[in-house]
C-alpha cells in the first residue's frame, strides 16, 4: 500500500493525499509537479526512475488506511541524476 507521504523532498511544499500535484517513482520517492518539470526533468533523483502522477487513495479508505505524517526532505539539495 502506498504510504502517500506528506511532502515534495525537493521544496517541502505540501502535498496532501488527495493532491493531483504529488508525483512519484517505483520507490515512493515524492516529488511536487513544479519540482519534477522544472528541477528533475521527470526522473527521480534518488533512483533514475520515471516520476508519475500518484494516485488518490479514496475518502473511505483514506480513513481506514491513512497517509504518512513523516516528511522526507533531500539534506544535500535536489537535482537531476547525472547520466553514467
Amino acid at each position: 500500500m502506498l504510504e502517500l507521504r506528506p511532502n515534495c523532498e525537493c521544496c517541502d511544499k505540501d502535498l496532501p493525499p488527495d493532491s493531483a500535484e504529488a508525483m512519484i517513482c517505483t520507490f515512493e520517492c515524492t516529488f511536487c509537479a513544479d519540482c519534477v518539470a522544472d528541477v528533475l526533468g521527470g526522473v527521480c533523483p534518488n533512483c533514475g526512475g520515471d516520476l508519475v502522477r500518484r494516485p488518490v487513495r479514496p475518502a473511505a479508505m483514506l480513513a481506514k488506511h491513512p497517509a504518512s505524517t513523516k516528511r522526507v526532505l533531500k539534506a544535500e539539495g535536489c537535482a537531476p541524476v547525472k547520466a553514467a
